[in-house]
C-alpha cells in the first residue's frame, strides 16, 4: 500500500482545560520513512513549508538553526492582525527518536505563553508515529484552545509535507571542510553534480545566499535538462537551502536543501527535496530520482575522494 493510500491518523488530547497550565498531546502516524519524517520535522526548509496552519496566515523565518542550543525565530503574519512573534529553541535532538525545544509566543511586547515541546518518533521504512506532547503556560491569556488548533493544523500539514519529501543520504570518508568546499566551489561544482553520464553547462553561477545557479544538465544521449537553483539560505560548512526551478524562473519543482554533519572525521551529507505537489514526487521516483540523486552524492564522494 502507497502512501497516499494510507491515511494518517491524529489524536489531540488535553489533559486538562481552562486552567492556565495544560499538557497537551499530539499522535499522527504517516505511511513514510522514520528518516524522512525526521528530516520534515527538523530541517528548516521543511518546516517553512509546513509552518503556516492555515493560508491565510504567513509565517516569516528570521533564523533557523537547528542544532542544539541553537535556535528558530519565525513571525506569524495574518493581515490586519498584530504579528505573533514565535522563538522556539533546541534542547535535545536525537535523530530520528526524540527533540525537545522551549517555546515563547509573544506579540505586541508581550509574553502570550511559553511551552516545553516533546517530539517522540517510532517507525520502520514503511510507516512512523510521532508523539508531540506540550507542557504549556498560558501567561497573558489562555492559550490552550489556540495551541491546540495550531499544533494539530501544523501536524496536518507536515504530514502532508512529509508524504512529498524525498531523503538521500550518504557518508564521504572526508573532512566537512572538504566536502563543503567541493559543493560551494563555482569551478568544482558542476564537475560532480547529476547522476553518472551527465554533465552541466553553466551560465550563471553564484553560490551564496540571494544567489542562483542556471545550467542545463545533458543526458548521455545528449537531451537538455534546464535548471534554476536560487539559494534561500548558505551556511558555511552546516546547509544550503535552495528553490529548484525548471529553467530559468521556470515552474518550481521543490524546495530543497543540502546539510553537512560531521562524524568523527567523515562527512554525512543529507540532500532533501520537498516537491511541490504530491503528484510530482510519485512521478519523480517514477522515473527513479532517488537512484539518481544517490549517483549524484556518489560522484561527489568520488570527486572528494580523487582530490
Amino acid at each position: 500500500m502507497t502512501s497516499t493510500q494510507t491515511p494518517e491518523r491524529s489524536t489531540a488530547t488535553p489533559d486538562h482545560a481552562g486552567s492556565r497550565f495544560a499538557m497537551l498531546t499530539f499522535e499522527r502516524e504517516v505511511a513514510v520513512p522514520l528518516p524522512v519524517l525526521w528530516q520534515a520535522w527538523t530541517a528548516p526548509a521543511a518546516r517553512a513549508v509546513w509552518a503556516p496552519p492555515t493560508p491565510s496566515v504567513t509565517v516569516e523565518f528570521l533564523e533557523a538553526d537547528t542544532r542544539v542550543g541553537g535556535r528558530e525565530v519565525s513571525l506569524c503574519k495574518v493581515e490586519g492582525e498584530p504579528d505573533i512573534r514565535c522563538e522556539c529553541g533546541w534542547l535535545e535532538l536525537e535523530p530520528g527518536a526524540r527533540s525537545v525545544n522551549y517555546e515563547v509566543i509573544t506579540s505586541e511586547g508581550k509574553t502570550l505563553s511559553a511551552a516545553l515541546v516533546t517530539a517522540d518518533f517510532a517507525g520502520t521504512s514503511e510507516g512512523s508515529k510521532l508523539t508531540v506532547t506540550v507542557q504549556l503556560s498560558s501567561l497573558a491569556m489562555d492559550m490552550e484552545s489556540g495551541y491546540r488548533q495550531g499544533f494539530d493544523a501544523r501536524l496536518r500539514n507536515l504530514a502532508g509535507v512529509a508524504r512529498r519529501t524525498m531523503v538521500l543520504q550518504r557518508t564521504i570518508q572526508a573532512p566537512r571542510t572538504i566536502v563543503w568546499n567541493a559543493w560551494v566551489n563555482p569551478e568544482t561544482l558542476p564537475q560532480w553534480w547529476g547522476p553518472d553520464g551527465f554533465s552541466c553547462r553553466t551560465q550563471r553561477i553564484d553560490l551564496r545566499t540571494g544567489g542562483e545557479w542556471l545550467f542545463d544538465m545533458i543526458a548521455p544521449d545528449g537531451t537538455v535538462f534546464p535548471n534554476h537553483h536560487r539559494y534561500v539560505d548558505v551556511r558555511p560548512e552546516e546547509r544550503i537551502a535552495y528553490t529548484l526551478l525548471a529553467g530559468e524562473n521556470g515552474p518550481k519543482h521543490a524546495d530543497a536543501w543540502a546539510s553537512f554533519d560531521e562524524q568523527d572525521g567523515a562527512t554525512k551529507v543529507t540532500l532533501g527535496m520537498v516537491f511541490s505537489s504530491e503528484a510530482e514526487f510519485q512521478e519523480a521516483k517514477g522515473f527513479g530520482a532517488i537512484e539518481l540523486g544517490l549517483q549524484t552524492l556518489g560522484k561527489l564522494d568520488r570527486f572528494v575522494a580523487s582530490r
